[in-house]
């Protein structure tokens, strides 16, 4: 009797673990308890891991023909599913020659250990029309009695790391609505909309920064807000179905004024994250911006977002971009100064013999020179002549003293 087996359930080892990727163990095991007193026949324990996603809709009239029935008329469903991975496992079953085993009462474990497969799966998610589920399914199989079954999911995390550089790159949209018609037309209003980046993580804020221009005779209140596009396709047709996420309400715009957003936030609540990579569902999210105008019907600029699980480590592309320009333009630094600075060229390597006898002291003049350097004037310089020039506050006053010396004596005579 089923009445017999007091406790049937599936435990897995690690029960803080929230999600599990592809290629990560699965490991628990599934708990029999037998009530005091009896013992229970089972031929099996298995278990099955499955993953899949399925959609299903209805598409027709429907009639109701009475209060506790319905008649559909006209009504074709929709539907597809797709497996991604199944496996089965045997835990116990019979020995050979014999057609069961018998549990006395007491309490059993059977331990079960499943590898998901290597390759991309979908994130779990539970729509509108349809969903992405993955489940262990345990089956007690008896001999003479209906096999018991229990069932427990689990859930399933495809990773998007929102530093990826396309999901760093800023995004930017404008639209202009004119109010009125023909000769009764107010003034436009417009919107201008950007923001730093498209990828973000449950619970960031995302910064808008935006333009809004009422020109128009009216108040206009802007707004912002966060959508969620869950997207099923089936035999070739697609259904959609739209969630707000969040929203943001800014302040009121008379007519003529301009309201500014620099860096206006708006939190992202707990959502899945976006399905990209399924061939029946997809999950996609959308950041509008709006204005909320009297009387007619509202302006509205819609940028697409993807909601990842890597959260972003603050280095975006705009900042690594500018990195790489401003070393690119400082690289000419490198190539304009030279490792050792080079002595100056020699007087006479730039001026022509003629130039440089007319100005070269004469022989009477370098023996007064040395007179009063009290040595050879060619020893002194010589100490110069292959160095830099020195930096102004540097400038010996023996030098000076020579120079003018030098001077004093080329234009006495």
């Amino acid at each position: 009797m089923a009445d017999k087996v007091k406790v049937f359930c599936i435990m897995f080892n690690n029960e803080d673990k929230r999600e599990y990727s592809a290629g990560e163990v699965l490991s628990g095991h599934v708990v029999v308890e037998v009530s005091t007193g009896v013992s229970v026949q089972i031929k099996a324990v298995k278990i099955s891991t499955r993953g899949c996603a399925q959609v299903c809709w209805g598409e027709g009239t429907r009639q109701a023909s009475s209060p506790s029935s319905a008649a559909i008329a006209n009504t074709s469903s929709q539907c597809e599913q797709v497996e991604y991975f199944s496996i089965s496992q045997t835990l116990k079953e019979t020995p050979d020659g014999e057609e069961f085993i018998s549990l006395d009462e007491g309490h059993y474990e059977f331990p079960f250990h499943v590898e998901l497969t290597q390759m991309p799966l979908v994130t779990s998610f539970k729509g509108k029309y349809g969903s992405v589920c993955y489940e262990v399914t345990a089956v007690l199989q008896r001999p003479l009695n209906q096999d018991q079954t229990v069932n427990r999911e689990f859930s399933v995390i495809s990773h998007i790391d929102v530093n990826s550089p396309w999901l760093l790159s800023s995004v930017s949209t404008n639209n202009k609505k004119m109010i009125g018609c023909w000769i009764f037309t107010s003034g436009p209003i417009s919107l201008n909309v950007n923001i730093n980046r498209r990828g973000y993580c449950n619970g960031d804020s995302i910064p808008i920064y935006a333009v809004i221009e009422n020109y128009s005779s009216r108040l206009i209140v802007p707004k912002a807000a966060i959508y969620q596009i869950q997207t099923f396709m089936a035999n070739g047709k697609t259904k959609s179905h739209t969630k707000l996420v969040a929203s943001v309400r800014g302040n009121h715009i008379p007519s003529g004024c301009t309201d500014t957003w620099n860096g206006k936030t708006l939190k992202i609540s707990p959502v899945s994250a976006s399905i990209l990579n399924s061939s029946v569902i997809r999950v996609e999210y959308s950041l509008a911006v709006m204005a909320q105008i009297p009387g007619a019907k509202k302006l509205k600029v819609e940028l697409p977002i993807v909601i990842g699980s890597i959260p972003y480590n603050g280095l975006d592309s705009r900042s690594s971009s500018l990195s790489s320009h401003f070393s690119m333009d400082m690289s000419w630094l490198a190539l304009a100064l030279p490792e050792v600075p080079e002595a100056p060229p020699n007087y006479a390597d730039v001026v022509s013999e003629e130039e440089c006898e007319l100005h070269s002291p004469s022989y009477s003049q370098s023996e007064e020179l040395e007179r009063q350097l009290g040595g050879p004037a060619f020893a002194y310089i010589q100490e110069f002549r292959f160095q830099p020039p020195p930096l102004y506050s540097e400038v010996s006053s023996h030098i000076w003293c020579l120079t003018l010396l030098t001077k004093h004596l080329t234009y006495s005579e």
